[in-house]
């Protein structure tokens, strides 16, 4: 009997951490979950450490112990919806033919709109408008999946650049056109691209981004009851107008 007892006790403390680490990540999960749902109903600013203890019928001080400020919440919402973000455009594009250009540009743009329909709450966070009083942290609030999906946008102009590039002849662009931040990003990758180049990804961003985000916030519901038609005409367009040669 003492040595079942003994190793009774053993195995409840074990378990005991495990559960309780398991219910701190439950409870982590929720409290983001519910963060985007106070955005969604109300707007950037509806994100209050107490409004969302509210939700959850929790004490303000309870949900201290989770994260000890706004803003450490909100970094967190954004670094996990970037890098979700990240995760989906990169393997889209690694799993297009590099040899097909115009294959690796749609699966690229198509895995954007799904994400973004799919997460509406994340996309406004991210792309919407800013939280009221936010801070972010030195570096950014997620300086590795921001500085994936500039490189991912690039990659899309790298790939569309050797058959594009006599649209740019005689442009003016120079570095200085550019936001260092952004160069910062996407030149490491990208040495022998020129700033033409770079001018060309935020075009083709322009062209995705816009009815991307048109339809993540609704307004053209009343205007066409196909918006995915819509989006695909326009990539395809896009892909045209720049010259892009499909793979065989």
């Amino acid at each position: 009997m003492p040595v079942v007892t003994v190793t009774g006790s053993v195995g409840s403390a074990g378990g005991g951490k495990g559960r309780r680490e398991r219910l701190r990540a439950e409870t982590t999960a929720e409290i983001k979950k519910v963060a985007l749902a106070l955005m969604a109903s109300g707007g950037p600013d509806a994100i209050t450490l107490r409004a969302i203890a509210r939700e959850m019928g929790m004490t303000a001080n309870a949900i201290y112990g989770y994260f000890p400020a706004r803003d450490d919440l909100v970094t967190t919402l954004i670094n996990d919806v970037y890098t979700a973000l990240a995760d989906a455009v990169d393997a889209a594009w690694e799993a297009a033919p590099v040899t097909d250009p115009a294959a690796r540009i749609e699966a690229w743009a198509n895995a954007f709109r799904t994400w973004a329909l799919v997460n509406p709450q994340g996309f406004r966070l991210i792309y919407g408008d800013p939280v009221p009083g936010y801070q972010a942290p030195e570096g950014g609030p997620a300086p590795d999946a921001a500085r994936r999906v500039c490189t991912g946008l690039t990659a899309l102009a790298a790939a569309a650049w050797p058959h594009t590039q006599h649209l740019y002849e005689g442009s003016t662009f120079d570095w200085s056109d550019f936001d260092p931040g952004l160069l910062d990003k996407v030149r490491p990758a990208f040495p022998d691209l020129p700033p033409a180049a770079v001018a060309l990804a935020l075009r083709m961003w322009g062209h995705l981004h816009g009815l991307v985000s048109l339809e993540v916030y609704g307004h053209l519901r009343t205007q066409t009851t196909s918006p995915q038609k819509l989006f695909l005409e326009e990539l395809g367009q896009l892909i045209k107008m720049l010259g892009i040669p499909r793979g065989r």
